[in-house]
């Protein structure tokens, strides 16, 4: 392990896990289900590109996500569709997203509802 490398803990999840209890976040993840990936007909949340939806008691809503692929052409433009429509959610105060690679998305972090949709069920 290099320096720049950050151990996990044993055991510890590569993806942290998400404010599922609070609130706003059925309000969240219905606005990232409006945003989607131009090449692929299913939305941004199904696909599984959305990691971690953190909801702050302050409403400020911090989301990690990544893309299919690094080089994907909208890259610079996603992650501005994603906040424009969660700060759009009622109480939510701001959004801020931070992009990663780690771990990189694979088609079986897919919903079953977009492998139907893409048929691959």
């Amino acid at each position: 392990m290099t320096s720049t490398e950050h151990a996990l803990p044993e055991g510890a999840p590569l993806i942290a896990p998400s404010d599922i209890e609070h609130p706003l976040y059925a309000s969240v993840v219905d606005a990232c289900r409006t945003v989607f990936d131009p090449e692929i007909p299913v939305n941004i949340f199904d696909l599984g590109l959305i990691y971690t939806i953190k909801i702050g008691a302050d409403g400020v809503v911090a989301i990690t996500m990544t893309l299919t692929a690094p080089g994907c052409p909208v890259a610079g433009e996603m992650p501005q569709w994603l906040q424009d429509a969660v700060e759009a959610v009622e109480g939510v105060q701001r959004c801020e997203i931070e992009m990663t690679f780690d771990p990189a998305w694979g088609m079986d972090m897919m919903s079953d509802e977009a492998r139907l949709e893409l048929g691959f069920m």
